[in-house]
């Protein structure tokens, strides 16, 4: 079973209905048991960093989700769900992040591009990938910044928008896009696909 973290900041239903597509058994929840004892789990976010922090805090779930990210079990954080797995962010400079990575995010520099960078841009791999295609890949992207991780070596794909950004992470057996992967028609149900047949 995957478990679809529910804290009260998450696209959840979108994400839903791409693994129910897919035909992988999968549950939106709030349930501390339910989501340490799934097979995978899968921390969605949209919205301020401080925002989805406070929820996470509010809902009692924080200390779950660092448990869940602990290597033990496929984990994907998407969107604000990559940003929240680091210490900290511009965007709420007040707010702790999970800090299950070392680094934060940062405001995507006014390069003459529209910001929030909204729309379908491509991706680059940093390195082999246990669910990135390889090859040119365009994915769906909504987001005003971007993560700086302090270790390089997790960075497992870029998108350029102004300049060279990372959007992706992979270490063990946890992975994170800023992109939207429920949203990113065949190319994002191929890299969903591949994160629950881990």
């Amino acid at each position: 079973m995957i478990a679809i973290i529910d804290y009260g900041a998450g696209n959840l239903h979108s994400v839903k209905n791409a693994l129910d597509y897919l035909g992988a058994e999968s549950e939106i929840t709030a349930n501390k048991s339910k989501i340490l004892s799934a097979d995978h789990v899968i921390l969605p976010g949209v919205g301020a960093f401080g925002d989805a922090m406070r929820q996470l805090d509010a809902s009692e779930l924080t200390d779950t989700v660092r448990q869940a990210a602990d290597g033990s079990r496929p984990f994907l954080g998407i969107c604000l769900g990559l940003q929240l797995l680091f210490k900290h962010s511009e965007e709420s400079p007040a707010a702790k992040g999970l800090g299950i990575f070392r680094g934060g995010s940062v405001k995507i520099p006014d390069r003459g591009l529209k910001i929030p960078h909204i729309g379908w841009n491509s991706i680059s791999l940093a390195k082999q990938s246990r669910i990135l295609p390889v090859g040119e890949t365009y994915v769906y992207f909504v987001h005003s910044y971007y993560i700086q991780p302090k270790d390089t070596e997790i960075i497992s794909a870029y998108t350029e928008y102004g300049e060279k950004l990372p959007i992706a992470v992979e270490h063990g057996n946890v992975f994170a896009t800023q992109f939207h992967p429920e949203k990113s028609g065949d190319a994002g149900l191929k890299i969903l696909k591949r994160f629950i047949s881990l």
